[in-house]
């Protein structure tokens, strides 16, 4: 795959990632909410995508873990609404 479309995949996974993490800090979000689990799980993914490509370890494992806490999230909430 081409360079610049996994960089771009890569840029938009962070900017996901970050725009989440602004978000919520700027109360626009809750943590426990669709928008900000959904925002950080499709991040983390086009993240391991782009990681793929060009590896790097320690990179593969935060973006593992931050997938797992954004399903973590996401299952609380299915839980907690369909209880």
């Amino acid at each position: 795959m081409n360079t610049l479309i996994t960089d771009a995949i890569g840029m938009t996974g962070t900017l996901l990632v970050v725009a989440a993490y602004y978000l919520l800090q700027l109360e626009k979000l809750q943590p426990r909410g669709l928008t900000y689990n959904l925002m950080n799980l499709i991040g983390a993914i086009l993240l391991l995508i782009s990681l793929s490509y060009t590896f790097n370890l320690a990179s593969v494992v935060i973006e593992i873990f931050w997938i797992g806490a954004a399903l973590i999230g996401l299952w609380k909430l299915y839980r907690s609404r369909y209880s």
